[in-house]
């Protein structure tokens, strides 16, 4: 992570105080929040006070009005923490802040977003459904129009921050029958009658993250919490989609950059027949090869967070940013592993825990398959 031409001397320093934040107020408690299965509130304000959330909020709205590259140092240092991986920062502050800034009224950006900036108030989006993930036109959630108010009914699920969020930005269809056309995005508050958090999800991973469910039984809701104009969610999706899969990106090539420095300095300590494992040639290659592939990636990562700083990322550059990023942190985390042997099996050693927090990244924010559909209609 040396040499990136990208980030000023501010973006480095502010990324020195991320990473003592995180050494300082998560890492230490990790294991007892897998435990949990949440990451506390009080670890949200404490980094709302710090600083590290929604950077890109104007300060006319309570935030720093600092520019795009500020949240993605941010969440390469998120993935490099140990235990990072289990953070839904960047839902509400890399996604659903920017829905609300690039789309939402003047009235939504002063109720939410201060809030939001302090760490005080916690976003999630509600896009996944039982049978739509990566084919997010295949949503069934209604938001039927009733005077002055919109009916939903229907169920989320995977849902980050499912547990801890205030308000959830709610993909639903406005008008059936059209498609995506008919997709509008609807802020859903969590105090609403009607509305239920269902079972926070055991995952193999991510064992502090609150991934849930999310029911909607007759929810009423005023006609001013829609996000944008109605039938245009879908439009909005694909255009916040790219930032989202940066996002993602980052974290995936920052926890595997983890994985890497933690095992180049396993393998310089453990003694086997009579040396240290580093000094094995078969060692220093698969590391040689690892350090290859994580150079390309930052290489590559680097043009595509420019562009996406500067609004000129496509679709498909944000797709093939994840895809790489993503396949290669699996190959590392694996070949790390392995290099730790029956030790890196134990969930005490923090590649055990990177093993399987890893897995995801190549689902979520459309699965691997979805992102080569995304490069080949480019081609």
């Amino acid at each position: 992570m040396q040499n990136r031409s990208i980030y000023s001397s501010d973006h480095e320093l502010f990324r020195a105080n991320a990473r003592r934040f995180f050494r300082e107020e998560l890492e230490p408690n990790i294991e007892q929040w897998e435990k949990d299965g949440i990451v506390p509130k009080a670890f949200w304000r404490k980094a709302g006070a710090n600083g590290f959330l929604c950077c890109g909020v104007p300060e006319e709205y309570g935030g720093p009005g600092a520019d795009f590259l500020y949240n993605m140092a941010l969440s390469e240092e998120t993935g490099y923490a140990i235990g990072g991986a289990s953070v839904g920062f960047s839902v509400s502050a890399d996604i659903v802040a920017y829905y609300l800034m690039n789309a939402g009224t003047e009235e939504q950006k002063r109720r939410w977003l201060p809030g939001m900036v302090a760490g005080e108030v916690i976003a999630s989006i509600g896009m996944t459904e039982p049978g739509a993930g990566s084919d997010l036109k295949a949503i069934r959630t209604s938001a039927v129009r009733d005077g002055d108010e919109y009916v939903i009914n229907g169920q989320k699920t995977y849902i980050t921050n499912g547990q801890n969020s205030d308000f959830v930005l709610l993909a639903c269809v406005t008008e059936p029958g059209k498609g995506a056309r008919g997709i509008s995005m609807i802020i859903v508050e969590a105090d609403r009658p009607g509305f239920e958090r269902g079972r926070n999800l055991d995952k193999i991973g991510q064992k502090a993250a609150d991934t849930s469910e999310m029911f909607f039984q007759d929810v009423r809701v005023p006609v001013s919490n829609l996000v944008g104009k109605e039938g245009e969610g879908f439009t909005m999706m694909m255009r916040e989609l790219p930032r989202e899969r940066i996002t993602i990106a980052c974290r995936a090539q920052a926890e595997a950059q983890r994985a890497f420095d933690v095992t180049n300095a396993y393998v310089k300590e453990r003694k086997m027949f009579g040396q240290a494992l580093a000094d094995f040639q078969n060692t220093q290659f698969t590391l040689a090869d690892l350090k290859t592939n994580l150079e390309v990636g930052w290489a590559y990562l680097d043009q595509c967070i420019k562009k996406c700083a500067e609004g000129t990322l496509t679709p498909e550059e944000g797709a093939m940013a994840k895809l790489w990023t993503t396949e290669n942190e699996g190959v590392v985390v694996d070949k790390c592993l392995q290099l730790f042997g029956g030790y890196g099996y134990m969930s005490e050693y923090p590649i055990a825990r990177m093993f399987v927090d890893a897995r995801v990244r190549r689902i979520y924010g459309g699965a691997s398959e979805v992102m080569k559909l995304v490069i080949a209609r480019s081609l």
